[in-house]
């Protein structure tokens, strides 16, 4: 039993040592299919050595459990069944050796066919790799960095067909990227003005801005800062809306509407009553806390002229232009119903919506009227209040809506206008306010015309100055008045600026009689008239008094000689045809009347013309 048992031991571990045998003398090669195929048939014939040795470890732990003698006795059945087994499996290696050496030569055969694929796969790839490099070289040396202008024949082709808005995009980039950086990238032959002109076209068409506005703002702003200015316009601003601090307090109403649905935040540092919406899940305008007047909706640039106002309690305050009445009920918070508010609109369409207001909000101290803002000096009385707010009626270019609705001649009337109104405010504020004397302009427009141009003008016609509007933010180009941008303080574009009125007395403007009389008498004949003399004449007579001007006038003449003469007497006074008396001196000036502007105007274009047919005549030479 014991010599069988060792047989039976040593007829299990001889197949693992063929096993190693064949394993040494294999060659590690690249796996094929027939390869994989014969791999999948020895692990078949492994699962099934597997299967049976299971068996055998099966049997055998059941044999533990067994006596001694019975162990014997399954030990002998057992032992040539395992024997016959093994020697079977040992066969069918030496069968599976025999067929994989048999099949080395074919195996080794396909190997070198996909090696020879592999290789040639490698081959195509890199050449294709260099072709596709040597493309992409010759393409950027072809390609210049050079942005070259569209001709007249491609631009009347453009212009007969339907506008193409991803090449106008790409051909608005490229000209602002020639003018950022235009010594180095403009195209031979081709002027700044030729790519400025471009643009205009390609801004208008894109953007629907009609000609002028297109001019004016490609003349205010650089055209990196231009394009950031026009997709501001693009965009919506913000909403906002002003806490009613007669009603309620800023922190209470924002817990209020945030229980509503309403997603806000504060404005800004700037102001302490503003609040900023981002969403909201019901009407921001039909809230109960808004009928109620604990808020009012407001855009964030209307905040600026009351905060630059900075009106106080128990001060007389005038607002030209009220309507729909948010600077109104702003002011009238700020002075916490003290005082008297006049709030005057010219429109009586729109004194409904003013008075509205007025209710909601809980305003008590404003008086309500109905005049032309350049009369009120003579209803409420020169240098009767203190404060003055005047948000003047303007284009509206500060505005993204505004495109196609306004000319040059808008720009014009409304400066006009705006002149007339400031000097109005002017007169009714009272320099010798002990808290006031202030005045407030303001308008929702960028155009120069109607903001810088209207605060010279009232310099040059009222003893005011300018002073800082109390505004730590915006663009200020006269150091005080302050410029509001869109792509920049992400509000409507606007202008604001404060005067303080110094006295109450009026600059007397030069009458035109005398300002001929004195050009007349203080030059030597045949002597045309020089503007610039003229306005140094201006100025040197705004400084001497008005009784030194009329006492000069009346009393000293010049005569031919420089001598000073006494004014005519009666004697020397001759009787004219029509029978008038006139004074030799009077005569002597009719002489030499000089010519009127439209007589100068006409030797001008005579002289233009003559010059322009000299011209024409070199040319054809």
């Amino acid at each position: 039993m014991a010599s069988n048992k060792s047989k039976g031991a040593k007829s299990k571990n001889q197949p693992p040592k063929k096993k190693q045998r064949n394993d040494l003398f294999i060659d590690k090669k690249r796996p094929t299919k027939k390869d994989e195929v014969l791999d999948d048939v020895s692990d078949g014939h492994s699962e099934e050595e597997e299967e049976a040795g299971d068996l055998l470890d099966g049997d055998e732990q059941m044999s533990d459990f067994d006596d001694d003698d019975v162990s014997e006795i399954s030990d002998e059945d057992d032992a040539p069944l395992a024997d016959d087994f093994l020697q079977g499996s040992d066969d069918n290696e030496d069968s599976g050796s025999g067929s994989t050496s048999g099949s080395g030569s074919g195996s080794d055969s396909d190997e070198t066919d996909i090696e020879e694929k592999s290789r040639a796969i490698d081959e195509q790839r890199a050449r294709e790799e260099k072709d596709a490099q040597a493309e992409m070289e010759l393409n950027i040396k072809e390609e210049s960095d050079e942005f070259r202008l569209p001709t007249k024949e491609e631009l009347e082709a453009e212009q007969q067909r339907p506008p193409d808005l991803a090449n106008l995009q790409m051909r608005i980039k490229e000209i602002v990227r020639v003018l950022s950086n235009f010594k180095d990238m403009r195209q031979e032959g081709m002027t700044r003005k030729d790519y400025i002109d471009q643009l205009k076209i390609d801004l208008g068409s894109y953007y629907g801005y009609n000609e002028f506005l297109i001019r004016v703002l490609v003349d205010m702003f650089p055209v990196v800062e231009l394009m950031e200015l026009i997709e501001a316009f693009e965009k919506p601003r913000p909403t906002c809306i002003r806490t009613n601090t007669l009603r309620t307090r800023r922190r209470d109403l924002a817990d209020v509407l945030s229980k509503r649905g309403v997603e806000l935040d504060q404005l800004s540092k700037w102001s302490k009553v503003g609040l900023v919406v981002y969403n909201s899940h019901v009407p921001i305008g039909a809230t109960p806390e808004y009928l109620a007047g604990f808020y009012y909706i407001q855009s964030a640039s209307s905040f600026l002229p009351v905060m630059a106002l900075a009106p106080q309690e128990k001060e007389r305050v005038v607002d030209m232009a009220a309507a729909p009445g948010g600077k109104t009920t702003y002011v009238a918070a700020l002075m916490k119903n003290s005082g008297i508010i006049y709030a005057n609109e010219i429109s009586e369409a729109r004194l409904k919506s003013l008075t509205a207001n007025l209710h909601r909000m809980g305003v008590t101290n404003t008086i309500v009227c109905n005049y032309d803002g350049r009369e009120l000096p003579k209803v409420l009385g020169q240098n009767s209040v203190g404060r003055v707010l005047l948000d003047s009626p303007c284009s509206g270019t500060g505005i993204h809506l505004v495109k196609t609705s306004k000319s040059l001649d808008d720009i014009q009337k409304f400066a006009h206008l705006q002149k007339q109104l400031i000097l109005a405010a002017i007169d009714m504020v009272d320099a010798n306010s002990k808290s006031g004397g202030y005045i407030v302009y303001s308008t929702c427009s960028i155009m120069v015309p109607e903001n810088e141009a209207v605060i010279d003008y009232a310099l040059k016609k009222r003893d005011v100055k300018v002073v800082p509007c109390g505004l730590d933010f915006g663009f200020s180009h006269l150091r005080k008045p302050r410029r509001f941008y869109p792509h920049v303080h992400n509000m409507d574009g606007f202008f604001v600026a404060k005067l303080k009125k110094m006295s109450n007395a009026k600059k007397n403007p030069i009458n035109s009689e005398d300002l001929e009389t004195i050009v007349q008498t203080q030059r030597p004949e045949n002597t045309p008239i020089d503007k610039d003399n003229t306005e140094e004449l201006k100025q040197n007579l705004k400084k001497q008094g008005n009784k030194r001007k009329k006492e000069s006038l009346k009393k000293n003449v010049l005569s031919k000689n420089g001598k000073v003469e006494s004014p005519p007497t009666s004697k020397t006074k001759k009787r004219t045809e029509t029978g008038k008396v006139e004074s030799p001196l009077s005569s002597k000036k009719r002489k030499r009347r000089f010519p009127s502007k439209e007589e100068i105007s006409e030797a001008r274009e005579g002289k233009r013309k003559a010059m322009r047919e000299k011209r024409k005549q070199g040319r054809k030479e």
